[in-house]
């Protein structure tokens, strides 16, 4: 018999007993559909976590430190230098190593001033921070000069240095438009303050020397309640500051620069932080330890993330043993479709085994009947599972305001085409299990017992 005749056989026998076949498609139906949500809410959860995760930093960067010194001395302590950038740049799956400079400046504007955070880093690195930009842009190394690039909410820290009113005591942001008014920096902030202290006081101090700084760009300000990375920050360009500090502190130790025992400065520039691009979250690990091997300082989210995946991987067992035991159901009413069908069509089942008809075509006839069932059934839970995704994920972002811990624009219901694919061939290969006894009763049967029986 071929399979196309097998195919037409077996569904035009489901046809004749429709009620019988439409119950236990149902049952196949609830089934698909309580393990692909319920393992959709475990994904959706799953993927909403590692977003959130990835909107506080890259999942595959460590950031190395100088380690830390128990008895407070500087004595053999290792340097972030360039070396060291060399020698982890050169370890096995890493992408990407960039030195990060910190240090204070004090920015004046009028009667208005500000203790900025300064952050120095290669311009592709800070390209790759992911920061929105509201007007100009970042720092280029294609820039001729040194520029910086202001976090939104480093206005706000602006205050008269007379009185010390400013945003916080007032409530309102100081005039000053961070992109085009002229911003003088004062890197010297020992000096700074020493000048500034009253007549009397010791031996005055020259004002340092002022420098105007042009601005490539300002982050863009988010929505109202939301809030953006890196916004204190003022970024600029490693490789311009540097040469820039060397010029104004010339024969000084620089600013947040050790110094040596003579309190002279050293040749060479040492580093506050080494940020380093791993090639996969599955290597983070391994070249973390390797870095701490070395006597330095490392930390990564990649312990803490596996930690989270491996519980949100038990989440999902859970959630898809629960829908599991609705299939298992319908798998149980398959079963009993098909052995009712073996007791009403008995004769017909002889009469097919006088004809000489295989006993490998009547297992198939039974298996694919099962498996039909199994297929209708799997194709309408499916899009049962799409429409309760919908409507799941509908109702949690229009609760998200009411309190709600979701992270902004990801669903809580997540269902992957490898999901949907995999969940048919279940419902398929559930149907045909259901049905490979019943298939077994009727090759047993006795063609005469059967051809005799009412």
């Amino acid at each position: 018999m071929k399979f196309l005749d097998l195919l037409r056989m077996s569904s035009s026998n489901l046809w004749k007993r429709k009620v019988r076949t439409i119950l236990t498609v149902l049952g196949v139906v609830i089934g698909v559909a309580s393990i692909v949500v319920m393992i959709s809410l475990g994904l959706g959860l799953s993927r909403s976590l590692m977003e959130e995760y990835e909107s506080y930093g890259s999942l595959t960067e460590i950031t190395v430190y100088e380690p830390y010194s128990y008895d407070g001395s500087d004595k053999d302590i290792k340097r972030l230098d360039d070396e060291l950038v060399a020698t982890i740049k050169s370890m096995e799956h890493v992408d990407d190593v960039y030195p990060v400079m910190q240090m204070s400046a004090i920015a004046r504007y009028g009667a208005y001033q500000n203790y900025l955070m300064l952050r120095a880093m290669p311009a592709e690195a800070i390209a790759n921070l992911g920061i929105e930009v509201g007007e100009g842009s970042l720092p280029s190394a294609a820039d001729d000069e040194l520029k910086f690039f202001y976090g939104y909410q480093v206005i706000q820290d602006f205050s008269n240095a007379k009185t010390g009113a400013g945003f916080w005591q007032t409530g309102q942001l100081p005039d000053i438009d961070m992109m085009n008014d002229p911003i003088f920096i004062i890197f010297d902030t020992d000096a700074y303050w020493q000048s500034q202290a009253p007549s009397g006081e010791g031996q005055p101090v020259k004002p340092p020397k002022k420098y105007l700084i042009e601005a490539s760009g300002v982050q863009l300000t988010p929505p109202e309640g939301e809030y953006a990375m890196y916004s204190w920050y003022t970024f600029c360009d490693i490789d311009k500051l540097i040469p820039e500090l060397k010029k104004i502190f010339k024969n000084k130790v620089i600013p947040g620069q050790p110094s040596t025992k003579t309190g002279k400065p050293y040749k060479e520039i040492f580093y506050n932080q080494i940020l380093v691009q791993v090639d996969e979250l599955d290597n983070v690990t391994n070249i973390q330890t390797q870095i701490t091997e070395m006597g330095y300082e490392a930390n990564s989210n990649a312990e803490w993330i596996e930690s989270n995946q491996k519980t949100m991987g038990y989440v999902q067992a859970v959630l898809g043993g629960i829908g599991a035991v609705s299939l298992f159901v319908a798998a149980i009413g398959i079963t009993n479709t098909m052995m009712m069908s073996i007791y009403e069509r008995t004769k017909e089942i002889g009469v097919m085994k006088v004809l000489g008809c295989d006993l490998r075509n009547i297992r198939s006839l039974f298996l694919m009947e099962a498996g039909f069932i199994g297929f209708i059934g799997g194709i309408i839970g499916l899009a049962l599972s799409y429409s309760i995704s919908v409507v799941i994920n509908k109702i949690a972002s229009g609760a998200e305001g009411g309190g709600m811990m979701l992270p902004a624009s990801s669903s809580i219901s997540y269902i992957p085409f490898w999901l949907a694919g995999l969940s048919l061939v279940f419902a398929v290969m559930v149907g045909m299990v259901a049905g490979f006894f019943p298939a077994l009763r009727a090759m047993k049967l006795s063609p005469l017992a059967a051809i005799h029986n009412e």
